[in-house]
């Protein structure tokens, strides 16, 4: 069995962004020998006893030098109790490591999913016999050793439970200009005028250092009828909010592909979106062609206007969507595929 080393930025449960990568984690290690991890930041975990957390530091507010000297000493000292390394989001480990990991004979593999590169994407990509992506705009897609992959939907946790209010709204994600929750409060608004029935929760916190939007944002949607701002929550928490929601809003730009839009099909939501990555599985009404207030507004309109025949057929053919091309269990054989060679 494969003896593999992972490095990632967080291993926490409780960390609204991060924490679903626990359970890949669980996952991997069923079917690895053993599991090493090196991650900048270290909180609540239950593993099994054949994964080991070597933390850099964050949460003791080491400097960047330190983190450095701690990862050297981490590849070096571990270098016997690992085959093939797995670098999750940040090219930075490899541009670091992956010089001496070739020279250790380890097989690197780096996932990254942005649509914006560098020159420093190219050479991380280098170092890395594979890398990963999962959205065909992501800026690494047209590597020669680039490898599309599923978002990794676990689709025994996210699944249909219950029948939500079907004029019942939700946005989930990051407080951040990126998200474009300020389109979706601005379309609400236009619902409300209209006097179209709705409730919505917006929830989500901003990404550290950017809290002026999302105060900002509450200050000028705070009177938006029938919607409420809520805290960000766990992903362990995730499918019974989606659960309690008939429709989910994704505003989320093609580039990247939002997990969280696989988590809401899994789960039986009508989902709205302007990602081209679900352009051909969302219901053309739905999808959002150009991300305004207007657009979002009319797509609303119609997740709103379907009858219940018509919102089992989507919700049926989306989770039959993710369990056929973005299941954990699909992402995890494709993995193991390319961590192999």
């Amino acid at each position: 069995m494969m003896r593999l080393l992972i490095v990632t930025q967080a291993v926490d449960l409780n960390d609204p962004v991060l924490g679903f990568f626990h359970g890949w984690i669980v996952a991997l290690a069923k079917h690895c020998e053993q599991v090493r991890i090196i991650c900048l930041k270290e909180g609540r975990h239950s593993l099994p006893a054949n994964v080991a957390v070597h933390p850099l530091g964050k949460e003791g507010g080491q400097s960047r030098i330190k983190y450095i000297w701690r990862f050297y000493k981490y590849i070096w000292s571990l270098r016997n109790e690992y085959d093939a390394v797995f670098v999750h989001m940040n090219q930075e480990y490899v541009l670091l490591g992956g010089k001496f990991w070739w020279l250790f004979g380890k097989r690197v593999v780096l996932w990254r999913n942005h649509k914006i590169g560098s020159v420093w994407t190219h050479i991380a990509g280098f170092f890395a016999h594979k890398v990963c992506y999962t959205s065909p705009s992501a800026y690494v897609s047209s590597f020669k050793n680039a490898v599309q992959m599923p978002i990794g939907i676990d689709t025994d946790f996210f699944k249909p439970e219950g029948s939500a209010d079907p004029h019942s709204i939700l946005f989930l994600g990051r407080l951040d200009v990126v998200k474009k929750p300020e389109i979706l409060l601005q379309a609400l608004g236009m619902l409300a005028k209209e006097g179209i029935a709705f409730t919505a929760d917006v929830v989500g916190d901003p990404t550290p250092g950017r809290e002026a939007f999302a105060r900002e944002l509450r200050g000028r949607f705070s009177a938006v009828p029938n919607m409420t701002f809520k805290p960000a929550i766990r992903n362990d928490e995730a499918a019974a909010i989606y659960n309690a929601h008939a429709i989910y809003v994704n505003l989320t730009p093609s580039g990247s592909f939002d997990k969280t839009i696989g988590e809401a099909m899994a789960t039986g939501c009508i989902v709205v979106a302007c990602n081209d990555a679900v352009r051909d599985v969302l219901l053309k009404e739905l999808f959002v062609t150009e991300c305004s207030a207007e657009f979002v507004a009319t797509a609303l309109r119609s997740a709103l206007a379907l009858s219940e025949s018509e919102r089992t057929a989507v919700t049926e053919r989306c989770r039959a969507y993710v369990e056929r091309e973005h299941s954990l269990s699909l992402l995890l054989k494709r993995l193991f595929n390319v961590l192999r060679g």
